[in-house]
């Protein structure tokens, strides 16, 4: 399965650029369940022994393997049985930023670290952020078919957008990384932006507001870039889009948890809102037909960092984390549930 003495240059991310001595491949077992990016495969293989499983399900480990493993890298639910399964377990390297597939809480009660990968994927997603929003008022995809299909020669011009993006406000849900990335295009664009995050964010202009309803009531265009959990589940809801009004437009790239999509349908369906532009749903990669039905919802398949190059600096940031931290005892990118973990080894 794997290639003795194998090798590899420690840190080919942006993010660890200080580790660049040559490893050599480790008697440490990684367990990857279900797909993971070719780059990540590639480079745990040449420094860890890679133990490849069908899906994260205790069901598919013998115990020979359950008992060496002590890292997970996945793109996968890692749940609390999955875990339980796992009594070497000392890291999960979850590839993305949003990590709710991921039972952080319960590792961190077993003192297992989860890490995430933030920052490389920021501007990428900020780009589709802002070309969602520009599809979604102007009608992009919709004017080109025109054009594709003939009916400009035919027809004449495309009919003139009903929206536009001139004077109107964008709120933000969820002013991060990522939210302050989409803010700062968005200000190019001559747009006042407001937003709302659990508590006001230190050293931006922009104006706060203290319930997410609030937010809705002030602006006309919500961009929600919200991660998944309990604390979100369905928190975009039929009076947060009520709020929003007759011109509003959603913008969802964050989680399809966030959002209580019969709600949005209906909402849609109605007039209650104008339009919405989604790059997440809330079972994917299933998308409810009322949803393809309609004709002011401009609809992506989760593309919001999926550029070959931002998969590829997440899939070594995956990696970094693992080398660090059975280099080191600790993590370039610690999820906040497991940030204050260290390795606590044998000495």
């Amino acid at each position: 399965m794997l290639a003795g003495g194998a090798s590899h240059a420690y840190g080919a991310s942006a993010t660890s650029t200080r580790f660049r001595f040559i490893i050599p491949m480790r008697d440490i077992s990684i367990l990857v369940p279900g797909r993971l990016h070719d780059h990540a495969v590639k480079r745990i293989s040449d420094a860890f022994r890679l133990v490849p499983l069908e899906a994260a399900d205790p069901g598919l480990l013998s115990g020979r393997s359950s008992e060496a493993v002590r890292g997970i890298a996945a793109m996968t639910t890692i749940d609390a049985a999955f875990i339980d399964a796992l009594p070497k377990l000392e890291i999960i390297a979850n590839f993305g930023v949003g990590y709710d597939a991921v039972d952080a809480n319960h590792a961190a009660s077993k003192k297992i670290m989860v890490t995430n990968t933030p920052d490389v994927l920021n501007e990428e997603v900020a780009d589709t952020a802002v070309a969602l929003l520009l599809n979604t008022v102007r009608e992009f995809p919709k004017a080109e078919a025109y054009l594709r299909s003939g009916r400009w020669a035919r027809e004449g011009g495309y009919p003139l957008t009903a929206a536009t993006l001139r004077g109107r406000r964008v709120g933000i849900f969820g002013l991060g990384r990522i939210g302050q990335a989409i803010a700062h295009r968005l200000e190019a664009f001559g747009l006042p932006i407001a937003y709302h995050n659990r508590r006001p964010v230190a050293g931006v202009s922009y104006a706060y507001h203290d319930s997410l309803r609030g937010l809705a009531e002030a602006v006309d265009v919500l961009v929600s870039v919200a991660p998944g959990g309990a604390q979100t589940h369905k928190i975009v809801d039929a009076g947060i889009l009520e709020a929003l009004g007759p011109d509003g437009v959603f913008i969802n790239i964050g989680r399809g948890s966030t959002v209580d999509e019969q709600a949005l349908i209906a909402a849609l369906a109605t007039g209650t809102i104008r339009a919405a532009g989604l790059d997440v749903f809330a079972d994917e990669p299933h998308v409810p037909q009322a949803l393809l039905d309609l004709d002011n919802a401009t609809l992506l398949p989760h593309v919001g960092s999926a550029s070959q190059a931002t998969r590829a600096a997440m899939a070594d940031l995956v990696v970094d984390n693992l080398l660090a931290w059975f280099d080191e005892g600790r993590v370039l990118t610690p999820v906040p549930e497991t940030a204050g973990l260290t390795a606590v080894r044998p000495g």
